[in-house]
C-alpha cells in the first residue's frame, strides 16, 4: 500500500529540484570566489562570507524540506493570512528597522540580519493565487481589478517608504502573470509604450532636430502617440479608413510644417503636434458618439494619458528621483559615463567579465575579484565573479541552467489542475525572470543598477530562503496534484 508521504516524493518534479540544487552549488562556490581573502584559513569558516552562506543554504535545504512536509491545503488555507502578517512586518519594519545604506528595510534580530521584502513576495503571489481561484472571479471586472493592484501595490507603497526602489519594482513582474490569466494585451502595451516613453523622452530631451528648436524625445513620443492611435483604430476596430486618414493628415501636416521650418521661419514642430493631438482626440471621441462604440473613446483616453505621462515623467525624473538615481539611468542611457561614480560598478563588471575570456581564469583566480574592484561582487554584481573565474563557457552554462528552470517551470504550471496552483506558479515564474534579466542587465550595463540580487546566486540568507520558499511551495502545491483523499 502506497502511503501519502510516499506518493508526495514520488509527485514531486525532480528535474526543477536538481536544477534548484546545481543553482544552490554554483552560487556557493560564486561567493567563495568573490569574497575570498588569501588570509582566510577556510572556505567553511563561519567567520567568512563563504562560510555564512553555507549556513544559510544549508538552513534553506531544511525549510525546503518543512515545506515540502506540509499539507498543499495549507498555502491555499492561510494565504491571506500570511500576506496580512507579511504586510504587518513590512510595517513595522520602517519604524524599527536601522539606516543600512540609506534603506530601513533590514531587521536585526542578535547577530542575523533578514529582510522582510525578499519574504513578503511569496506571501503576495500566495494571496493574487487565493483571491483568483475563486469561482466568481474574472480579470475583466473592474472590481477584481482594482483588488488585484491592491494586492500588488500595498507592499510595493510599503517597500518603497522602506527606500528599497529596487526590491518594490519587483512586484511590477506580475503583469507577466495576469497576461497570462486573461489580462487584456491593451495593458501590457501600455506599460511597455510608457518605458519607451520615458526612455526616448529623457535621452532625447536636450537634442534637437536639425536646424530646428524641436526637441527629439519630446517630437518622437508625440510621434508615437499619434501613430499608435492609428493603429490601435485599425487592429481592434478592423477599419482601414479612419485608420489612414489620421495617418495621412499626421504625416502630409508634419512634413509640410518641417520644411516651412527648416526653410523658412524656424519653430518648434511640437507646437504643430499638439494641435495634431487635439484634432486626433477630437475625431476619436466623434467617432465613439457617431458609431457608438467605446472603443473609440478608449483609445482617445489612451492617447491623452501618453501625453499627460510624457509630460510628468520629465517632473518625476527631474523632481522626484533621488540625485543618484538620476544619474544611474543617465548612465544606462548614455548620456553621462561618471566611470569615477555611478557608472563605476558597471564598468569594473564588464571589465571582470571580459578578462575571463573562453574558460575564465580558474577558482579564486579572478584578479579583479581578489582585488575588491568590483563593488558589491558577492551581492548584487555575482555574476561578474562567474564571468572572471569560468568565463563565457561558465556563464553561459549558468545562463542555460535558468533557462532550464525558467522552462520546467513553465511546464509545471501549465499541468495545474486548479486556477490556484496555476496562478501561483506564473507568479514564482514571474519573479524569477525580472530578477534574472535585470540583475544580468545591470551588470552588462544594459538596465540602470537598481540593487536586486540574482536568484541562489548573491550572498545572503533572506535572498536565499526567499527564493526558496517561492519555488517549495509551488512544488509542494504541484506534489499534491493527484493526491489521493
Amino acid at each position: 500500500m502506497v502511503t501519502r508521504r510516499d506518493s508526495i516524493w514520488k509527485s514531486l518534479d525532480w528535474v526543477t529540484i536538481v536544477v534548484y540544487l546545481l543553482l544552490i552549488v554554483f552560487g556557493w562556490f560564486s561567493v567563495c570566489g568573490a569574497s575570498y581573502d588569501y588570509s582566510d584559513r577556510d572556505l567553511l569558516d563561519f567567520s567568512t562570507r563563504a562560510g555564512k552562506q553555507f549556513v544559510w543554504i544549508v538552513c534553506s535545504f531544511g525549510l525546503g524540506f518543512v515545506l515540502l512536509m506540509l499539507d498543499d491545503a495549507l498555502y491555499d488555507m492561510f494565504s491571506y493570512l500570511i500576506y496580512i502578517g507579511l504586510l504587518l512586518l513590512l510595517l513595522v519594519t520602517i519604524f524599527i528597522a536601522p539606516d543600512t545604506k540609506g534603506s530601513r528595510s533590514w531587521l536585526i534580530l542578535g547577530p542575523v540580519s533578514l529582510q522582510p521584502a525578499e519574504f513578503a513576495k511569496f506571501a503576495t503571489a500566495l494571496a493574487i493565487a487565493k483571491y483568483m481561484s475563486a469561482y466568481s472571479f474574472t480579470i475583466k471586472n473592474w472590481k477584481n481589478a482594482c483588488m488585484l493592484a491592491f494586492f500588488i501595490l500595498f507592499p510595493m507603497l510599503l517597500i518603497i517608504m522602506q527606500r528599497e526602489t529596487g526590491s518594490a519594482l519587483v512586484y511590477s513582474a506580475f503583469c507577466l502573470m495576469l497576461y497570462r490569466e486573461g489580462m487584456p494585451g491593451v495593458v501590457l502595451f501600455s506599460g511597455l509604450c510608457a518605458v519607451v516613453y520615458f526612455v526616448v523622452g529623457i535621452r532625447f530631451a536636450d537634442v534637437m532636430i536639425a536646424d530646428t528648436p524641436t526637441p527629439i524625445g519630446e517630437f518622437a513620443v508625440l510621434s508615437m502617440v499619434l501613430l499608435f492611435a492609428a493603429g490601435m483604430v485599425w487592429v481592434y476596430e478592423k477599419k482601414w479608413e479612419p485608420a489612414r486618414n489620421m495617418l495621412a493628415v499626421t504625416f502630409g501636416v508634419l512634413l509640410a510644417a518641417y520644411l516651412l521650418s527648416e526653410h523658412g521661419a524656424h519653430f518648434n514642430l511640437v507646437w504643430v503636434q499638439w494641435g495634431l493631438c487635439a484634432l486626433l482626440i477630437g475625431y476619436l471621441f466623434f467617432l465613439s458618439l457617431r458609431e457608438h462604440r467605446l472603443t473609440y473613446f478608449l483609445i482617445g483616453m489612451f492617447a491623452i494619458g501618453s501625453i499627460g505621462f510624457l509630460y510628468s515623467s520629465d517632473y518625476f525624473f527631474n523632481k522626484v528621483l533621488e540625485p543618484h538615481q538620476q544619474i544611474r539611468i543617465k548612465v544606462v542611457l548614455g548620456m553621462e559615463e561618471d566611470l569615477a561614480g555611478a557608472g563605476y560598478n558597471v564598468n569594473q563588471s564588464k571589465i571582470a567579465i571580459g578578462s575571463g575570456g573562453l574558460t575564465g581564469k580558474g577558482f579564486l583566480n579572478g584578479t579583479q575579484t581578489k582585488l575588491k574592484y568590483v563593488p558589491e561582487q558577492d551581492t548584487d554584481f555575482i555574476f561578474c565573479t562567474v564571468g572572471e573565474e569560468e568565463g563565457f563557457i561558465g556563464s553561459t552554462a549558468v545562463l542555460l541552467l535558468f533557462l532550464v528552470l525558467i522552462l520546467r517551470l513553465i511546464v509545471v504550471a501549465e499541468r495545474q489542475p486548479s486556477a490556484f496552483g496555476r496562478v501561483y506558479g506564473y507568479s514564482v515564474l514571474s519573479i524569477f525572470l525580472f530578477h534574472l534579466f535585470i540583475n544580468i542587465g545591470m551588470v552588462l550595463g544594459l538596465t540602470p543598477v537598481i540593487g536586486i540580487p540574482l536568484p541562489f546566486f548573491s550572498y545572503g540568507g533572506s535572498s536565499l530562503w526567499g527564493f526558496t520558499i517561492l519555488l517549495f511551495i509551488f512544488l509542494r502545491i504541484d506534489a499534491g496534484r493527484n493526491r489521493r483523499v
